[in-house]
């Protein structure tokens, strides 16, 4: 026996019904927002799996013949494989970006960090998340002639019209940081940052200078070439920033394996952290508080960027770009925390 009935797509008064609340409970609960007791969402949420209730997001992706899936790319070295997801940051951030995806009714794919897999030109995606876009960006010019919606987690070094991103308070967490080693005594805190073509250490040495500038202090900064021997190249580095004259009594790394290159060229001065000197870096790595000595880590809260770049990069994908004109900057969207979104943490080693 075949039923006469057309099957209907379920919608959000359909699912208010069958849970006994307000189509505003309901887009709070799918949502995750407004104040709701646990139990009333997980009744909507209940009541929304029942009848196959499509979030907005994802019904409008399928209806326009969308896929159901973000991306999400790191920075791109030519075709040199690098294991991102196994430094904390980026795989907190990646654990934040696929909790947002999945909230809004997306998958998240994870693209490969090499240009080198035929996915690049093929895996359909209605929007990407790109991670640390560099100057000359392969990943970038890809995706824009692919016309696929973009976010970057990360400023652009060089921003194009019409480009959206969501960064970290950079100045605001360095600065934090920088205090809280002057608060221990250093007078004389040295930089070590990489040669890279993102803006991440050119935004991070800005920062401290304008912090020396404001504290009447030197600026100490000795740059380096991360390829092809990354830990060779800071621990040289830091070398160097102890060999002036006179010399660092702190000094800070910008990555996560910044502090154990700091350690391992003071072990070779014969130098006692933190009696000589004192160490810190950018990291979310929770090993830095149970090393010899502990490290102090300045947290860039990466789960919350990596989530807010979910939410532009779905609206990139649902709503049509408007062209302004060139002389307007009101599309360009910049988004970023506060003084309290970095954090330090781990303020171990003083």
């Amino acid at each position: 026996m075949t039923s006469s009935r057309a099957w209907r797509r379920p919608t959000l008064e359909a699912v208010a019904a069958r849970a006994g609340v307000s189509t505003a409970t309901v887009s709070n609960a799918l949502n995750g927002t407004g104040r709701l007791s646990e139990t009333t969402r997980q009744r909507v949420l209940a009541a929304a799996r029942e009848l196959g209730y499509a979030p907005a997001s994802t019904a409008r992706a399928l209806a326009r013949g969308g896929t159901g899936v973000l991306g999400l790319t790191m920075t791109t070295y030519g075709d040199l494989p690098v294991p991102y997801t196994e430094i904390p940051y980026y795989a907190q951030l990646t654990l934040g970006a696929m909790a947002e995806a999945h909230k809004r009714g997306y998958l998240l794919q994870v693209m490969p960090s090499s240009m080198s897999p035929w996915m690049w030109l093929n895996t359909p995606m209605d929007g990407v998340i790109h991670v640390d876009p560099r100057a000359e960006d392969p990943v970038r010019s890809l995706l824009r002639e692919r016309g696929i919606p973009m976010v970057c987690e990360g400023r652009p070094p060089q921003p194009h019209w019409g480009d959206a991103w969501v960064d970290a308070d950079y100045e605001a967490g360095l600065h934090l940081l920088l205090d809280h080693l002057t608060q221990c005594g250093a007078r004389r805190i040295g930089l070590s940052v990489p040669l890279l073509d993102d803006a991440y250490p050119d935004l991070i040495a800005h920062a401290y200078r304008s912090w020396c500038d404001k504290h009447g202090m030197p600026g100490l900064v000795e740059e380096y070439a991360p390829l092809p021997d990354p830990f060779a190249a800071e621990q040289e580095a830091v070398s160097r920033l102890l060999d002036h004259d006179p010399s660092p009594d702190a000094v800070v790394g910008v990555y996560s394996d910044s502090g154990h290159n700091i350690l391992a060229a003071a072990r070779r001065r014969g130098l006692r952290v933190p009696r000589d000197l004192l160490v810190a870096c950018v990291s979310e790595d929770p090993d830095y508080a149970t090393t010899t000595p502990p490290v102090t880590t300045l947290s860039l809260n990466p789960d919350r960027g990596g989530g807010r770049s979910g939410r532009p990069a779905d609206r990139c994908h649902q709503r049509p770009q408007r062209r302004r004109p060139a002389s307007a900057r009101a599309n360009r969207r910049c988004f970023r925390d506060g003084p309290h979104g970095a954090r330090a943490k781990c303020l171990r080693n003083e």
